[in-house]
């Protein structure tokens, strides 16, 4: 059947060579890559990490684990607006939005607020959508932390136990910090 443009390409088959036929030039070709991996890794410094123990330094356009921020005088940012929720093209953000009570306002910054918020680092792309689209700067991806490793898949889903960035300011860096279970306990006895 003939194309309607008569633009398709012509290609002749050419009879292959004996030695094409046994797969010679690719076999030696392939043992060429790997005799050159294995004499650069003997003489050069070795190429992999032993992570989590040692790390390779971050790119500056790093963008790793992510932090709800605090402003000034300690209260959430968060005012589960749901836009980064909306902007996260993995589905990996999920909230329910709560309304402050009296006397909380200490504690949250607007009248709304996140009463759960959950990030699913196995579906996370760490694209940092989610951070453009936060019209309170509430969620800052840290350019020197990344997700550590572990071994159960619900522990991949980072709470706000997890997120919040602490209250003390001394517990604070510029960048943010990730809050462990420990200090999350510590806060919230802070707080009450």
């Amino acid at each position: 059947m003939e194309s309607l443009s008569n633009r398709a390409k012509k290609l002749e088959k050419k009879p292959m060579t004996l030695a094409e036929r046994a797969y010679l030039p690719a076999i030696f070709q392939g043992l060429s890559i790997t005799m050159q991996h294995f004499f650069r890794a003997a003489t050069k410094k070795q190429i992999t990490v032993r992570y989590p123990e040692e790390t390779r330094p971050f790119s500056p356009v790093f963008r790793g684990l992510h932090v709800l921020k605090r402003d000034e005088q300690g209260r959430e940012r968060c005012t589960a607006c749901g836009l980064c929720a909306v902007a996260c093209p993995a589905e990996a953000i999920t909230m329910v939005a709560g309304e402050r009570k009296k006397g909380e306002q200490n504690l949250y910054r607007e009248e709304k607020y996140a009463v759960s918020y959950e990030i699913n680092m196995l579906r996370c792309i760490f694209c940092g959508l989610c951070e453009e689209a936060c019209p309170k700067a509430a969620i800052y991806l840290q350019a020197d932390k990344m997700a550590p490793p572990r071994y159960e898949r619900d522990e991949f889903i980072y709470g706000k136990d997890r997120l919040v960035e602490p209250v003390s300011p001394d517990n604070r860096s510029k960048r943010g910090i990730q809050l462990t279970p420990e200090q999350a306990d510590k806060l919230r006895g802070q707080l009450a």
